[in-house]
C-alpha cells in the first residue's frame, strides 16, 4: 500500500498548483496526485479559449477578484520562467446601444476597483485604432487581458511536481474515500490503495460526487454547461488583433460570445452555454443517464431556467444553428457570415447550482474529517490556479502537516 502525507484528487491545474504550492511550502513531503483521466488538463484547464483574466468582472473584496489579481501576476511570472508562451492582446468590452453603454461605466468602477490599470472608455473614434475591423457605439479597454497556453502550464507544474519528490498518478480514478484512524485510504479503479493523512480534492466537474464520498452533503449541485467554441478561418481572423467582447448580461456568469486570438494566433468566437447531458463527453448529443439524471432531478435546474428562459433558449439557438452565432459575431465584426465559422474543440463547465436556481458564482472551500474539498472553482480558477493553490496547500499544511 502507498502512503502519502497528502493525496490531491484531480489533476487539472487547480489541483496540480496545489499540489506544486504544498510541495514548496513543505519540502520533503510525499504529495500525490490522483487523476482518472490518461493525462492532465483534459477537461475545464484544457478545453478554454486561453484566456488571462484581469479580474474586470469580480465583485471587490470577493476570492474571484482577489485571487484573480495575485493569481494572474504569479502565473506571468511562472510562464515567463518555464518558457510558456503568454501575449498581452487586450480586450475591448463592445457596448451596441445606450443600455450596454451605460453598462460600461460599471464595470470600469468595479475595474479600478480591483486594481486594473489603463482601462479606457472608447468612443466609436477610440474603438476603431484599437480594433480597426470592430463597430460599437462605446467600448472599455482592458489593456491588462492577455492569452495563455494554459496545457504547458499544467505540464510544467507536473515536472516541477515529481522534480520536488511528488507524483503523479494517471489513469487512477478516485472510487471510495474511507476513514482509517487517524488517516484516509483512498481507492482508485487501478486497484491502488493510497493511505494519507489528508485529502484535497479538487475533482472540477466532479466535485460533489467526491465529497459525497466523504459524508460532506449539502444543496448544492454541479449542473455542467457545454460552451460550443467556432474557429474563424485566416482570411476572417486577420481582422481581429486582440479580444473582442459583448457587454455582459446582468446576473449571469456567462460572458457571452466573445472572439479571442489565442497564443497560436487562432481567433475562435464562443463560447455560448446550454446544458450538457454528461460531464465529461464533449459531443453535443452525448449523453450519460447518470448525469442527466442527475441534472433533470434537481429542482435547482428547474428554477434557473425559469429564471432565465429567454437567455437559454438564445443559447440553443445559437448552438444548434450556426447563422445566430454568426448574427452574434456580426455585430461587433461586421460581414461575418456562418460560412466563415468552423467548429473547434468544444468544453463544459462545472456550475455549481443551489435549490433555489442561484448560480453560485465564487470559489467555495469546504472541510470534512481529513479532508478539503474545492466545491467551486469557477472562472478565473486556470489565470487564478497558483493562487488558489497557495490557498488551499496553506491550509492543508496546517491541517495535515503540523506537528
Amino acid at each position: 500500500m502507498e502512503r502519502a502525507d497528502v493525496v490531491v484528487i484531480g489533476g487539472g491545474l487547480v489541483g496540480l498548483a496545489t499540489a506544486e504550492r504544498l510541495l514548496r511550502a513543505r519540502p520533503g513531503s510525499r504529495v500525490v496526485v490522483l487523476e482518472k483521466e490518461e493525462g492532465v488538463a483534459r477537461h475545464q484547464s484544457g478545453r478554454n479559449s486561453g484566456v488571462l483574466h484581469s479580474g474586470l468582472y469580480y465583485e471587490p473584496g470577493s476570492w474571484r477578484a482577489a485571487l484573480c489579481r495575485r493569481g494572474k501576476a504569479e502565473l506571468e511570472r511562472y510562464a515567463a520562467e518555464r518558457g510558456i508562451a503568454v501575449r498581452r492582446r487586450g480586450k475591448l468590452v463592445v457596448a451596441l446601444d445606450a443600455v450596454e453603454a451605460a453598462r460600461l461605466d460599471d464595470l470600469r468602477r468595479r475595474g479600478e476597483a480591483n486594481g486594473l490599470e489603463g482601462l479606457r472608455l472608447l468612443d466609436r473614434r477610440g474603438i476603431l485604432e484599437v480594433e480597426p475591423e470592430v463597430r460599437g457605439l462605446r467600448a472599455l479597454h482592458v489593456p491588462e487581458t492577455g492569452v495563455i497556453d494554459f496545457p504547458s502550464v499544467a505540464d510544467a507544474l507536473v515536472s516541477d511536481i515529481v522534480d520536488a519528490g511528488g507524483a503523479v498518478r494517471t489513469g487512477a480514478e478516485v472510487v471510495a474515500i474511507e476513514p482509517a484512524g487517524e488517516r484516509r485510504l483512498i481507492l482508485t479503479t487501478s486497484g491502488d490503495e493510497v493511505l494519507a493523512r489528508g485529502v484535497v480534492a479538487c475533482a472540477g466537474l466532479r466535485s460533489d460526487r467526491v465529497a459525497a464520498m466523504t459524508g460532506v452533503h449539502d444543496d448544492r449541485r454541479v449542473v455542467p454547461f457545454r460552451g460550443g467554441y467556432l474557429r474563424l478561418p485566416p482570411s476572417v481572423a486577420d481582422r481581429v488583433r486582440g479580444l473582442v467582447y459583448p457587454v455582459p448580461t446582468p446576473g449571469l456568469p456567462f460572458l457571452g460570445v466573445h472572439l479571442t486570438r489565442r497564443v497560436d494566433d487562432e481567433v475562435w468566437a464562443g463560447p455560448n452555454a446550454v446544458l450538457a447531458l454528461a460531464r465529461e463527453r464533449y459531443g453535443r448529443w452525448s449523453l450519460d443517464p447518470r448525469d442527466a439524471w442527475g441534472a433533470a432531478a434537481f429542482p435547482g435546474l428547474w428554477r434557473l431556467a425559469a429564471q432565465h428562459a429567454g437567455v437559454a433558449a438564445g443559447e440553443y439557438l445559437k448552438d444548434l444553428w450556426r447563422p445566430a452565432t454568426a448574427r452574434a459575431v456580426s455585430r461587433m465584426l461586421p460581414g461575418v457570415t456562418a460560412g466563415d465559422l468552423e467548429p473547434a474543440p468544444p468544453g463544459i463547465r462545472a456550475q455549481l447550482l443551489d435549490r433555489s436556481g442561484a448560480l453560485v458564482d465564487d470559489f467555495v472551500l469546504q472541510a470534512g474529517p481529513g479532508v478539503i474539498h474545492v466545491r467551486n472553482a469557477p472562472s478565473p480558477a486556470a489565470t487564478a490556479c497558483l493562487a488558489i493553490g497557495e490557498v488551499i496547500a496553506g491550509h492543508a499544511a496546517t491541517r495535515f502537516l503540523a506537528g
